[in-house]
């Protein structure tokens, strides 16, 4: 039995020993503090669904896209916006350890474009003369061992850190980031029905909005007994 429930039937136990008893002290105490819980707990009950009659009720789902345009504001203005997505890009790059992918790189194609451009200069003819590309061949991985080395010197130097940090937090990246987390929050906010707004809304604050009633039957039976003894 939930707190709303009980409140009313405690406030009408009260308003009925009072109407049989004539007892007018516990049948004030007890009217007033039923139309003080009722009055809260319709209240609470017209917040989520729409009463005949009464307007204004059913509040959240009446105003379902000014509610999701809300979550969507929250979700981009204080968790997502500009200068966070800048912030955390900027603290998260001193962590990026590019080692691992250089190592994995095939530098194979960089060495046959270096022949390549030897062959096309004037000391293409004398390369020929000397076995042309095969002559080359043996330099090969001394050259792939050469540029994984230079390339992780250049990852680890501060000045890329310092510059890849710039190019996050102020570059494109940093626009595309943002654009691709608007697109995902849109998406999922466009499957949410007024039904589901209502039941995520509810589930949060219903236990608390139950005190309401509670409440609302103490200090109705308080005014019940100043009302009786005045």
């Amino acid at each position: 039995m939930n707190k709303s429930l009980l409140t009313n039937l405690l406030a009408l136990a009260l308003v009925l020993t009072g109407y049989v008893a004539s007892e007018a002290i516990l049948f004030s105490i007890g009217l007033f503090a039923l139309s003080g819980a009722v009055t809260n707990w319709l209240a609470i009950h017209m917040l989520f669904e729409r009463v005949p009659l009464l307007y204004g009720s059913g509040v959240i789902v009446l105003k379902f896209a000014e509610f999701k345009s809300g979550i969507r504001d929250l979700i981009l203005k204080e968790f997502f916006n500009r200068e966070k997505i800048a912030q955390f890009i900027e603290q998260e790059q001193q962590k990026f350890d590019l080692a691992p992918v250089i190592a994995k790189l095939d530098l194979s194609p960089a060495f046959d474009k270096l022949i390549a451009v030897i062959e096309g200069s004037q000391f293409g003819g004398m390369l020929a003369m000397f076995g042309g590309r095969e002559a080359l061949e043996p330099m090969r991985q001394p050259f792939l061992e050469k540029m994984t080395e230079a390339l992780t010197d250049m990852a680890h130097s501060e000045k890329f850190h310092a510059m890849l940090a710039e190019e996050l937090s102020q570059g494109h990246a940093n626009e595309e980031l943002l654009t691709t987390i608007e697109e995902l929050v849109d998406k999922r906010l466009a499957e949410l029905t007024p039904k589901m707004v209502k039941d995520i809304i509810q589930t949060m604050i219903r236990t608390h909005l139950g005190w309401l009633v509670v409440w609302g039957g103490v200090f109705g039976g308080l005014f019940g007994l100043v009302a009786e003894l005045v």
